[in-house]
């Protein structure tokens, strides 16, 4: 297996066992290095409380309730992972107790052992514990050796959880019931590892999900939001949605999604043959960008059809404007869902204007227009975005000859696009040939001028503008 533990990593980890203190690598971190994947989360477990631990490094970091101390490392140049943490999160055993939240544990006491806390965590995958095979194991704890790195470890697994990894299996770790009664956030877990790693969902798990996926509504948005990205951002986005539909959570996350279903978009001479939510869904599938970001815009792209529907003179469905509407409401789940004010603009530009023209007729002056108006920074977004909706229209090929062609123009005004900075002539020779002081008359002037010169930059010269200042005076 192709694993690698950085070399900070293990130095904190010896630096504790030196202290006297018993120490695992314990949860995510282990379940990728058994998968063959490099961690980007590294987590300990210890005997040794916060305090204890705090004493051995000056400049780790303790706010919260739940033990868990920070020790950061200095991330070195080659690591080019920009998701990998540069600190090791440092947890005490502990058991915990009573969730009348539905996320946050009452009460929260130390454990004595390691399957203390092992028996705690969420899915088989994730309660499984590594620590150097030097120290002595403790008794009657499941351990086994094992190579991982060039190093030898004893691991500890005392809920099969090697043998779900070999299964491709994501299961409870003892009652699925309590499990996500204790923390409602873990429904969504269990889809999100499904989509990260490509495994199904055990049979009485899923049921549980299922059973118990009402309990996400007690879930804040920040919490919903960061679960449905990291499954966008995965390799099986398309079907982590689904299997949210399935389980029914999808109309606690985006119920608006729902409306489409069973909305027809059939009509002669159109691709689409599937109903609005199915295209949304298929699109998503389909769209080659990697960005969670346009990845969500994506899925949101035709939201709003639903709400736009009506029929022309002959009968047929009709979608006038959905692009707008789209964009509306997919300004409102990201609002819902806390995006930061970034996010929630990019979104909705690259909804709101996915319906951009690529007819071979298309003026270069529209195409700056086009370039300007969804942001030089979302141009291949929005492309990556067009290509989703085709192929997930049923259409065979992701890029028409037009689109292609469309490509092309776009690239040729893109280094750099045609600006008001770029004009032959600027505020001071506006100020100068009407002989006025500085007011809002001069940009209304120059915003004139640029106009007219996007649309034939043959008239970008000195001349001809200084003669036009006056004109448009």
């Amino acid at each position: 297996m192709a694993t690698v533990i950085k070399k900070e990593v293990l130095a904190i980890y010896e630096k504790i066992k030196d202290a006297g203190f018993e120490v695992f690598l314990v949860g995510g971190c282990v379940r990728d290095l058994l998968i063959g994947k490099n961690a980007k989360d590294w987590d300990f477990t210890t005997n040794a409380t916060p305090e204890k631990i705090q004493s051995l490094f000056k400049d780790s970091f303790y706010d919260n309730q739940f033990g868990t101390v920070g020790v950061p490392f200095e991330k070195k140049e080659e690591d080019d992972d920009l998701e990998q943490k540069n600190y090791v999160e440092i947890t005490t055993y502990r058991r915990e107790e009573g969730y009348k939240d539905l996320r946050h544990p009452e009460k929260i006491e130390w454990g004595k052992n390691i399957e203390d806390d092992l028996s705690r965590r969420d899915f088989t995958i994730n309660a499984i514990a590594l620590r150097t095979a030097s120290e002595k194991s403790q008794e009657g704890s499941k351990e086994t050796f094992i190579t991982l790195a060039g190093l030898r470890f004893t691991l500890v697994d005392p809920f099969d959880g090697q043998e779900d990894i070999k299964k491709k299996l994501i299961k409870a770790v003892g009652n699925p019931d309590e499990r996500f009664k204790e923390d409602a956030l873990r429904l969504m877990r269990a889809i999100r590892f499904s989509a990260q790693l490509g495994f199904d969902i055990e049979e009485n798990t899923l049921k549980s999900v299922i059973k118990d996926s009402k309990l996400l509504a007690h879930i804040s948005g920040e919490r919903i939001r960061d679960e449905l990205l990291k499954i966008l951002a995965s390799d099986y986005p398309y079907e982590g949605v689904k299997l949210l539909d399935n389980t029914g959570m999808l109309d606690i996350v985006i119920p608006e999604l729902s409306l489409g279903k069973g909305v027809s978009q059939e009509r002669p001479g159109r691709h689409h043959k599937d109903d609005v939510f199915t295209h949304n869904l298929l699109s998503l599938k389909f769209c080659p960008s990697k960005d969670p970001m346009v990845k969500l815009a994506t899925l949101l792209h035709d939201v709003g059809k639903p709400k736009s529907e009506s029929h022309d003179e002959n009968g047929l469905v009709i979608f006038y404007n959905h692009e707008v509407s789209s964009a509306k409401i997919a300004r409102e789940i990201a609002e819902r869902l806390r995006l930061s004010k970034k996010q929630k603009e990019r979104v909705y530009t690259l909804i709101r204007w996915h319906m951009f023209t690529v007819d071979e007729k298309i003026t270069d002056a529209a195409i700056r227009r086009f370039i300007r108006r969804v942001g030089v920074e979302n141009v291949k977004d929005i492309v990556d975005l067009r290509i989703g909706d085709r192929l997930g229209g049923g259409t065979q090929t992701a890029e028409s000859w037009r689109l292609k062609k469309f490509k092309e123009r776009v690239e040729e005004q893109l280094h750099p696009p045609f600006s008001l900075n770029d004009i032959a002539v600027d505020g001071n020779d506006v100020m100068k040939e009407l002989d006025i002081k500085p007011g809002p008359k001069i940009g209304e002037i120059l915003q004139k001028l640029f106009e007219e010169v996007d649309e034939d930059l043959s008239k970008n010269n000195r001349e001809y503008l200084l003669k036009r200042i006056k004109e448009l005076a």
